[in-house]
């Protein structure tokens, strides 16, 4: 929990005038859950902390070992649970936006997509815990996770391979209406070695697409969001955009897993998929596989083919 705690607060606050203090004992029990979704949780608390506090402030993290009996009011198994908390400086929340705050599209933002904590909600649910959040108008607000813990295991240093920075080089379009979900995935693509670039909507990508080709700088890659309120999303943008030019590679990238286009996203036209909120293996991972070649040299790509 440490290092993943630790990687989602730093690459979050990068820049950032609110700060991250954490306090987790040395002998933090292990969890048995997906690193890449925790990170996804942990970085989508740290972005609304950061968020609630628009003139700097602290991020407390604390996590502790706990035992949970037969009384607890959480409605949990009894046993054995890491307890993580997230507590911030920030505005706080009215009860009636505390009583919607996991709801899915539920938004205070004005371009918010009220994805981010129905995700946490999901995510740590599937791995059995439970999430709750405590707030009040100017009090701030304080996230709590409960995940089952193994207390007989310690925690692994490193439990996945890193990402190795500089390793990958080419451009990559990113389209997507949220500015901090681009600066996000800009920055993860220009720590893996790729070239960034963005547009908000799908029209604005079509017109960077052509002029990266007219000036002989085309893109290797571009990842679109499926869904643009009030613009043309992924799924009309990638039919016109391999008009253009049928040998795109095209990511599809969305927060609903359960649409249809991200279950079967070849017969979209799309080449990949990358689930919200972003993680950079995750990221890595689909680049990766974009650009590997062809099992048979001569098949031809299935864009190619269409």
């Amino acid at each position: 929990i440490r290092e993943v705690v630790e990687d989602a607060t730093r690459f979050v606050l990068s820049g950032s005038n609110v700060r991250c203090e954490s306090e987790m004992p040395a002998d933090l029990w292990a969890v048995e859950a997906d690193r890449g979704q925790l990170g996804q949780v942990f970085q989508n608390l740290t972005l609304n902390a950061d968020q609630a506090m628009p003139n700097g402030g602290v991020i407390r993290v604390e996590a502790k070992n706990v035992t949970i009996d037969q009384a607890s009011p959480l409605l949990l198994p009894k046993g054995p649970y890491v307890r993580i908390t997230f507590t911030d400086q920030g505005i706080g929340m009215e009860e009636k936006v505390l009583a919607r705050i996991f709801d899915p599209y539920f938004t205070t933002k004005e371009k918010g997509s009220g994805l981010g904590l129905s995700i946490c909600h999901s995510i740590v649910k599937k791995h059995h815990g439970h999430i709750e959040v405590d707030s009040a108008p100017g009090a701030g607000t304080t996230f709590t996770i409960h995940l089952p813990a193994r207390p007989a295991a310690r925690e692994r240093a490193a439990s996945v391979a890193e990402v190795k920075a500089g390793t990958n080089s080419g451009r990559v379009l990113v389209m997507d209406d949220e500015e901090h979900v681009r600066d996000i995935a800009g920055e993860m693509l220009r720590q893996l070695g790729y070239e960034a670039d963005f547009a908000a909507d799908g029209l604005a990508a079509l017109r960077r697409y052509q002029e990266a080709l007219q000036q002989g700088r085309p893109f290797a890659a571009v990842l679109m969001d499926l869904t643009i309120p009030g613009g043309m999303g992924g799924r009309e943008a990638v039919a016109l955009l391999l008009r253009v030019d049928p040998r795109a590679r095209v990511l599809v990238s969305s927060g609903y897993s359960n649409d249809p286009v991200m279950a079967d996203f070849a017969r979209f036209g799309f080449s990949g998929v990358v689930h919200k909120p972003y993680d950079m293996e995750q990221l890595d991972h689909a680049l990766q596989k974009l650009f590997a070649p062809p099992l048979n040299p001569d098949q031809p790509a299935k864009n190619e083919q269409q």
